[in-house]
């Protein structure tokens, strides 16, 4: 990544994104979390979705200043990396930033982002760093993680010299035309300063309503061809290999209570829009000007306006665009008749937000009043018009019970599911389930760097060690022993869900051994045998694959 000169007399800006995934896990992921692959080893996989919050917030600075802004996202570094030899993150980031032409780069402002706390001690170094290279630059974050750990963050680091409460947009032009900056964080109200928090003041959103007033969003400054890397995206099977999503965002904000969720503290429960009119041509513009062939939508509510989304699907099917619904879906909304428009816009995929196949879960804990008679219908009908579907499941709520969990297992193998994503729930900074795990000290460990692969929550009826193996356990039931698309004699389209397992861990026996079955029933001899030979030698050197043959009670294969 080689990094252009600056513009004299431009404030320069400097936005940089720590890596998603802590320093430790990053060096040795865990047995359950997705892994990469590189001449020094194999290391733990960042997530590397286009931060839409930065490329608004430069789009906006641009718009109304005279800025300079380049951009760095250390997770895009560290995918791209043919080898990593560094003990810390914080040495990669001070050789990173005194090369790759920034050695004679000095920026006015550092701006930080951090949205889960995956990356919070990786933006603590970001901060360190930054503020050892740039002594008299001010260093500022925004984000999830500052907006709810604002006292933790200024115990932990003294780099700081402020912290976005919220959105950023209007706070951080203000910040950059004030004539003098101190005075202006000591003042305004979406400015977090340690001096404000040692005398327990308030902190106010300072949001921009209507969102047209915030410009096309400045992709000019990301790695484009690099996001593409993305294991969200490559999850999924229908996009061409070449291609790579245009993350955008309809809208902003959620009136949904959802207890594991914390998008509401940053940008509240209102819903804003952009107009449709806004839409159509920054979609246009994302054809004509970066060639876009697909659309990734990040909105946290994308269907609360069901006719607009009507809209917004005929606008791409007319661009020839095609549609990755990355967030937003409500099962409610995706009737027969939304689901047929999708599918008639090329929509061959969908991310469905179950959460939960048990009542009680999704009602009393969740707060989400789902009838699992709408999920039947939606897969039913989704299975008819041919779009597959990966569920989004959670388990390791405080107030679930094993019992629960074992009635939502009973529930979700009565569905016919393409893939599911059985995660573990994490107590996300600003949630009430992270306010209900502090109140009855259910915390095994820090929720700081917690994610969805790594339990920390242990109740009266279980531990996180067991909810970690659980969910692990309930993906291969799921997904391999129960696979639907197996079940229902699909046996190649079941294969290529095997065969995606078998790439991301090469020694997964258990895919290797369902792949045998297709090949089997597909007569495909040769490939059978190689698979069987394949799923033996790997269950005859790991007691950890033996464990799951002894408790799936698998047929030895003939």
């Amino acid at each position: 990544m080689i990094i252009k000169g600056t513009v004299k007399g431009m404030r320069k800006i400097l936005f940089l994104t720590p890596p998603s995934i802590p320093y430790d896990r990053f060096i040795n992921p865990g047995f359950n979390e997705r892994a990469t692959n590189k001449k020094s080893g194999r290391y733990g996989s960042p997530i590397t979705d286009m931060p839409l919050g930065v490329i608004s917030l430069s789009a906006y600075l641009k718009e109304h200043a005279e800025v300079n802004v380049k951009y760095i996202d250390f997770n895009i570094v560290l995918n791209k990396m043919d080898t990593f030899e560094y003990n810390s993150f914080a040495s990669l980031y001070r050789d990173f930033l005194s090369a790759n032409g920034l050695d004679d780069y000095v920026p006015d402002i550092v701006g930080i982002s951090t949205l889960f706390t995956t990356g919070y001690y990786n933006m603590i170094d970001a901060a360190d760093v930054a503020r050892e290279l740039y002594p008299k630059s001010l260093v500022v974050a925004g984000g999830g993680v500052p907006t709810n750990l604002y006292e933790k963050i200024f115990e932990d680091s003294l780099s700081f010299d402020a912290l976005c409460f919220g959105e950023g947009e209007k706070p951080f032009l203000e910040l950059v035309n004030a004539s003098d900056k101190i005075e202006f964080l000591r003042e305004h109200k979406s400015w977090i300063t340690r001096e404000k928090v040692s005398c327990q003041e308030s902190f106010e959103y300072d949001f921009v309503y209507n969102l047209d007033e915030i410009p096309f969003y400045d992709y000019t400054i990301l790695d484009l061809e690099a996001y593409g890397l993305s294991p969200t995206l490559t999850n999924l099977s229908s996009f061409e290999c070449n291609s790579y999503p245009f993350h955008y965002a309809t809208s902003r904000g959620c009136p949904f209570r959802c207890c594991f969720c914390a998008s509401h503290t940053v940008h509240g429960r209102e819903m804003r829009y952009y107009s449709v009119k806004r839409v159509k041509e920054d979609f246009l513009r994302l054809k004509e000007q970066f060639g876009a062939k697909i659309i990734g939508f990040q909105d946290d509510n994308l269907t609360a306006n069901k006719e607009r989304v009507y809209e917004i699907i005929n606008i791409a099917n007319e661009l020839e665009l095609q549609l990755y619904f990355q967030n937003g879906l409500t099962m409610k909304s995706l009737d027969r008749k939304m689901l047929e428009t999708m599918k008639g816009a090329g929509v061959t995929e969908l991310v469905l937000p179950i959460e939960s196949g048990s009542r009680k879960v999704l009602k009393e804990i969740m707060h989400k009043p789902l009838d699992l008679s709408i999920v039947k219908r939606v897969v039913e009908d989704c299975r008819q018009l041919e779009i597959d579907t990966h569920a989004n499941i959670l388990i390791g709520l405080p107030g679930e019970t094993k019992q629960d969990i074992e009635e939502a297992l009973k529930f979700l193998k009565t569905l016919d599911i393409t893939w599911f994503r059985v995660v573990v729930a994490a107590p996300l900074v600003g949630s009430e389930m992270l306010e209900t795990c502090i109140e009855n000290n259910y915390l095994s460990g820090s929720y700081i760097g917690c994610d969805f692969k790594n339990a920390v929550v242990n109740t009266e009826d279980f531990t996180a060690e067991y909810i970690e193996q659980k969910a692990y356990s309930l993906n291969l039931e799921l997904n391999f022993i129960d696979n639907s698309d197996f079940r229902l004699k699909n046996y190649r389209k079941a294969l290529d869900g095997f065969e995606h397992a078998i790439k991301v861990s090469s020694d997964h026996a258990i895919a290797y051994y369902c792949a045998a079955r297709c090949y089997g029933k597909m007569k495909m001899i040769d490939e059978y045998q190689a698979y069987k030979k394949k799923y033996e030698e790997i269950v005859e050197n790991s007691a950890f694959w033996q464990n799951y043959v002894a408790q799936f009670n698998l047929l030895p294969l003939c």
